[in-house]
């Protein structure tokens, strides 16, 4: 138990003290995969008695529980279990922090392995929300998180059930008399473990799940002799569910492969020799060596040595940044050119990456997802249907000594009415036409509360590097001076021939872009800090930043205004010098996709605003930012850009965050939609709710659109729907209609409702 989390008197707005008695026991659980598993998780804790909170982590496949020391913590797991989840694990969350009560600081980073949860006022743990959400039930054949999907329990199962469909049909084919038989039996195969699980949803007070419709709708759909329909609706179910798993599994695998930015080992200075140790030993205030192209271990100051370290996984800086002396690095970052010797600032489990891996798992753990509306009306509409045809059923007969024959025959008709098959695929249909839809168009989102969703969004917060720009930098300017453009440029290219920097890749590229010549340079060297040199052909050469090249020769006001405005461009600018002459200037700088300005306008026309949120340097950001006509914010560490998004979502608005890197992973998870652009990182599209595969600003604004074209077809699904049963309700209480229309209705509902779903697949025009 973290002890010093007890301390008495906590100031204002930190989290509050936990009672001297109370315990905190963490457990790693495997299968869970959405909000509503959590809320089973949540709502069957609660009962037990000692227990007053519980919070549960998908991402992370943990549950934290805040107990007094009366509770039997195999209590706590066996309940787990109950539900069909393994428990893998237990600890006591916060074993890690030792601070003394006394010395405990209550903004205390606590490291992964603590599990003292700090939300902040902008993280809403709303638990009667997560309740409601656990009337989505899952079927929960729980096995472990890892491996392929096919060796799971539930992929078995679902493979089990297709396979018997299959052969149903066979049968049917080749014996009809046993049609039936062999489709109940098939339906079966899927239908007993759903069941099993429905029964014990309720159990633990979720009687109407979607699981129990599912077996309501199959056992009506087998009494009313549409037992193949059963069989197929059983078999969808199972795969839907299944996917909604894979995805969920890759996501946490992703959240946890961050850590691997940092390196195992580090290279430790003690009694004056370097030894390799293991970087997680690595105290407060160790000196560490850093080789040139190795990742930083830990965050710390640099003591010696100078070097350009790139900063992207961090900071998304889009080119290298010089440090020196004094100068902070953060772990995960990759050195460059130089040696470096840096004085730890921060413990393993502090450190920049374990942060952000915080960051992601606290907000996703905070983000439920969008509620089905199918399993909100189920509370109501099936227990409704069931009271309504009893009554029917009864009343006549008892008060006005009606026909029991006809009336129970009309309460029969209604249970038909009520059959949830319609009403149970008028959303899964259209939310599955809408991610094929986008799919083939490259817009890749992560089940149907991500595609519902976007349609909500009121801002777009765009980070910048790789997401409105290219991702690298290209050369903008060539201002030659004495010299020929092509000259200049061909000088530059044969000093920096066999570089791999961005710069030099940019003048290799233009280079070869223009097709001029890059004759072999002798004698090539780089100046730490300043940047190469050579010779070419007998003259001496000098490619360099311009305050390097002043120290070498005076450049007149001219050439000075010149770099000065390029700089105010947000551009990088290196002059050439030959033979201690300024021969040119080559400015360069990431610019922006060929769509970006054009994807903007369709937001705005769509009702979206757009940010942009970077941490590249705040000229750089304003310059592409007043080209395309967005408002920048520059600078930002990935907890800058969270606490960017969480300001904006307490004013009110429905926030989408896109980006393409590892920094923009707290950012993507902590929006109310996160869209990873194609060209990103692992961890950004896993992490994200959304993916555009082809890179291209304008895909955003499609996937908008195309959530608002599936929200009114399910709109329209669900009237078509409850409209033809309230119509039939009606007609059989009159006498008009009976079971053959009912069961006419309900199937007419379905294929009304299939079909209209569908047509989401023909709107490429649209999307």
């Amino acid at each position: 138990m973290c002890e010093a989390c007890n301390l008495p008197g906590a100031p204002e707005g930190e989290p509050e003290s936990v009672p001297a008695k109370t315990q905190r026991t963490r457990y790693r659980v495997s299968g869970m995969d959405c909000a509503s598993c959590a809320a089973k998780i949540d709502n069957a804790l609660k009962r037990v008695p000692g227990v007053s909170e519980v919070n549960v982590s998908v991402p992370a496949g943990t549950v934290t529980v805040i107990h007094d020391d009366t509770v039997i913590l195999d209590t706590l797991a066996k309940q787990i279990g109950t539900l069909g989840f393994k428990v893998t694990g237990q600890e006591p969350a916060g074993s890690q922090a030792s601070a003394p009560k006394t010395e405990h600081a209550h903004d205390h980073q606590h490291g992964p392995g603590c599990g003292h949860e700090h939300h902040k006022d902008g993280d809403k743990h709303d638990h009667g929300a997560e309740a409601s959400a656990g009337l989505h039930g899952h079927l929960h054949d729980h096995g472990p998180s890892e491996g392929p999907w096919w060796r799971s329990q539930r992929g078995l199962l679902t493979i089990a059930c297709g396979v018997a469909l299959v052969a149903a049909y066979a049968i049917g084919q080749m014996a009809p008399a046993t049609e039936r038989w062999a489709f109940l039996l098939a339906m079966a195969v899927g239908l007993v473990p759903i069941a099993r699980r429905a029964l014990i949803a309720a159990r633990f007070g979720t009687p109407f799940s979607i699981e129990m419709l599912m077996s309501i709708a199959a056992v009506g759909a087998v009494i009313i002799g549409a037992t193949e329909e059963a069989a197929a609706v059983v078999f969808l179910f199972l795969v839907g569910e299944l996917l909604e798993g894979v995805a969920a599994g890759r996501a946490r695998a992703s959240i946890q492969g961050l850590i691997k930015l940092v390196p195992k080992t580090a290279l430790l200075e003690r009694d004056g020799k370097t030894e390799e140790v293991q970087a997680e030993t690595l105290a407060i205030g160790a000196i560490i060596l850093i080789r040139p192209g190795d990742r930083v271990p830990a965050d710390g100051e640099i003591v010696s040595g100078e070097s350009a370290v790139d900063e992207a996984p961090v900071t998304g800086e889009s080119t290298p940044k010089r440090k020196g002396v004094d100068d902070t690095v953060f772990a995960g970052t990759i050195n460059g050119d130089g040696a470096l010797r840096v004085r730890v600032t921060a413990a393993a489990q502090d450190n920049t990456i374990a942060r952000i891996v915080r960051l992601v798992e606290e907000a996703q753990e905070s983000k439920a997802p969008t509620e089905r509306f199918i399993d909100r009306f189920s509370r109501y509409y099936t227990p409704a249907v069931l009271v309504v045809g009893a009554l029917v059923a009864v009343v006549p007969p008892l008060v006005v000594g009606a026909s029991w024959g006809e009336w129970v025959y009309k309460g029969l008709a209604i249970l038909l009415i009520g059959c949830p098959c319609a009403l149970v695929i008028s959303t899964p249909a259209a939310i599955a036409a809408g991610l094929s839809a986008g799919a083939r168009r490259g817009l890749l989102m992560k089940g149907g509360a991500v595609l519902e969703s976007l349609g909500k969004i009121t801002m777009a917060a765009f980070d910048k590097t790789g997401t409105l720009t290219e991702g690298k930098p290209k050369v903008t300017d060539v201002i030659p001076v004495g010299r020929s453009e092509r000259e200049v440029l061909s000088l530059a290219a044969a000093l920096e021939t066999g570089s791999s920097h961005p710069l030099a890749t940019a003048i290799l590229a233009k280079a070869a872009e223009i097709n001029v010549p890059v004759p072999p340079a002798a004698n090539g060297a780089a100046v730490g800090g300043k940047g190469v040199t050579g010779n070419v052909g007998g003259v001496s050469l000098f490619l360099g930043s311009p305050k390097a090249a002043s120290e070498k020769v005076a450049l007149d006001p001219e050439q000075t205004a010149r770099i000065a405005a390029l700089n105010d461009e947000g551009k990088t600018v290196s002059v050439l010098l030959a033979n201690d002459q300024v021969a040119g200037l080559i400015a360069m700088r990431d610019e922006p996709r060929a769509d970006a300005k054009e994807g903007l306008e369709a937001l705005n026309n769509a009702g979206v605003k757009s940010l942009m949120v970077t941490g590249d340097n705040r000229r750089t950001a304003e310059a592409i930012a007043a080209g395309l006509g967005i408002e920048p914010r520059a600078e930002l560490l990935p907890q800058d850009k969270q606490a960017i998004v969480r300001d904006l979502q307490a004013k009110g608005q429905v926030v989408a965050k896109i980006g393409d890197g590892i920094n923009d992973a707290p950012g993507l998870a902590a929006a109310d939609v996160g869209i990873a652009m194609g060209g990103g990182t692992d961890v950004a599209l896993e992490t994200a709710d959304a993916a555009v595969l082809h890179g291209r600003v304008t895909d955003v604004a499609r996937m908008v659109r195309l959530s608002r074209d599936t929200m009114a077809n399910i709109r329209q699904n669900i009237t078509i729907s409850l409209g033809l049963k309230a119509v039939f309700l009606v007609t059989t209480i009159l006498g008009i209609t009976g079971l053959w229309p009912a069961i006419l209705a309900d199937t007419g509902a379905t294929v009304l409702v299939t079909a209209n779903a569908m047509r989401l697949l023909g709107a490429g025009g649209r999307v």
